[in-house]
């Protein structure tokens, strides 16, 4: 019988998540642990929590719990691990671990003290944004270049075309590398540019506990790019916390624009998706690039979170209805059927019924294909949380569900508006009633409508032309010519 031990790990949150859990997975396996899909019979439970909004966090508490449930030791991971540090171990004595971006390069170490019941002191948190006093040319003396071989090991690792270990201090030890295993599999993956974010909006929390913004190498990026496709990856999903910031702690502004015809020249790569765009920084180029690129989706995963000036200046962000729709305007000059989605913060402090009326007016005009209503709600160690002005819960409620409904109507329509039309269709799986569901270019994993293909047929993972017969929500329903 093995004695090797048995690890499972629980990813929550978003698609960055994903990638630090399948980084995770690959240090795990080479310290010599196993991965479980169930908790049941697992030496470990590791949970890569998430930390963004209240509702996240308590989905990671319960999630930690139920896995204390299942009698494995318990290891909180994650953005809310992170952020909390010391804090959650005491207020969480169900888990036997709680470890920080940091204890991630020596997750073997720290696993073997959890199963030994050797009990380290959780890390105390602090601003990650004060860790990167580093130039692009200081940088560049921790990078090195590298050749891949033809065939994909399981596990992509360190130096393999990538970086070195940066020191510490220099880099979140969830940031730039190459060092992953995939988890689940499919036709499609997300793949980091970059990790932590350098703007300061008011109610976001992010920058504190994911650090400041580092780029990955275009380098080091193609290489994982490849490692992917020789694994069956068909669609890239390129994440960060701001997309539009790639290559500016390189040196390189539009390294975005530079980086997008490469990847999707990738042999085996046939659909490269940008996702978290800033509207501020969503300049001419980025656009050109993202709808004229053959291999790249015109989709446009854009951040607006309102549309009244005086909302937005107080989240300390930029734009108004006028600039957002004109954004709008230039990407549909472009590619008419680009697909656009956006979240919306509702109840925002200082928020009047005239700024809400103008986020109605521009949702009603700005034909998105998804849109996310969140409510607002204080986030610790945010600027937000200490201004004036703040709405009655029950309002900011009435609000959400307003506009939750008018999105809903919305976003149907724009769908019933593709009926007639010509999607490419990223076939993904089969349905029970034989038919296969898959994507269309405007439509991302998970947060997005799908498309059912009508009568099967090609295979998984491959993308078809399809004819838009029928529409439920945002769902749409089509057939192969």
């Amino acid at each position: 019988m093995s004695t090797r031990r048995k690890v499972s790990l629980i990813t929550l949150g978003c698609a960055r998540n994903e990638v630090d859990s399948e980084e995770l997975a690959a240090r795990m396996e080479a310290a010599g642990w196993d991965l479980s899909e169930e908790a049941d019979g697992a030496d470990v439970v590791v949970v890569n929590t998430c930390g963004f909004i209240e509702a996240a966090k308590k989905d990671s508490i319960d999630t930690l719990l139920a896995a204390h449930d299942s009698g494995a030791k318990v290891v909180a991971a994650g953005c809310m691990a992170e952020r909390y540090g010391s804090e959650l171990a005491e207020a969480l004595p169900e888990a036997d671990a709680v470890i920080g971006f940091d204890d991630y390069a020596g997750i073997g170490d720290r696993l073997d003290d959890v199963l030994a019941g050797r009990r380290r002191a959780a890390h105390t948190p602090r601003d990650r944004r004060t860790l990167l006093p580093i130039s692009p040319v200081e940088r560049s003396e921790f990078v090195r270049g590298g050749a891949g071989g033809t065939k994909a090991p399981d596990v992509a690792i360190p130096g393999h075309g990538g970086q070195d270990e940066l020191p510490e201090g220099v880099a979140p030890a969830s940031g730039p590398r190459v060092l992953r295993r995939r988890l689940g599999g499919g036709p499609v993956a997300p793949l980091k540019l970059a990790s932590g974010c350098d703007r300061r909006c008011t109610f976001c929390a992010i920058p504190a506990f994911r650090g400041a913004y580092v780029s990955r190498p275009q380098a080091e990026v193609l290489e994982e790019a490849r490692w992917l496709a020789g694994h069956g990856v068909r669609e890239l999903v390129l994440v960060s916390e701001n997309s539009t910031s790639y290559g500016k702690d390189l040196g390189d502004l539009r390294a975005l624009e530079g980086l997008l015809p490469d990847l999707a020249a990738v042999d085996g790569i046939e659909r490269v998706r940008v996702s978290y765009l800033q509207p501020a920084e969503t300049r001419p180029g980025l656009i050109e690039a993202i709808c004229g690129t053959p291999g790249v989706a015109p989709y446009f995963d854009m951040s607006f979170q309102h549309a009244s000036g005086p909302v937005l200046r107080s989240m300390r962000r930029f734009g108004d209805r006028e600039r957002f729709l004109g954004l709008l305007d230039q990407i549909r000059r472009l590619a008419p059927d680009a697909g656009v989605r956006s979240n919306f913060i509702v109840g925002f402090p200082g928020e009047s019924e005239d700024d809400f009326e103008e986020l109605v007016e521009f949702l009603i005009a700005a034909r998105l294909d998804a849109v996310g209503v969140f409510g607002y709600s204080d986030e610790d160690g945010t600027e937000a949380a200490d201004l004036d002005g703040k709405l009655d819960p029950a309002e900011v409620a009435r609000r959400v569900e307003e506009l939750s409904g008018l999105a809903e109507e919305l976003t149907a329509q724009r769908a019933e508006d593709r009926i007639g039309s010509e999607v490419h269709v990223l076939m993904e799986d089969k349905t029970e009633g034989g038919d296969v569901e898959g994507r269309a270019a405007h439509q991302a994993p998970e947060v997005d409508g799908t498309v059912v293909v009508r009568g099967g047929g090609p295979a998984i993972g491959e993308i078809v032309a399809a004819r838009v017969t029928g529409s439920d929500g945002v769902d749409l329903i089509a057939e192969i010519p």
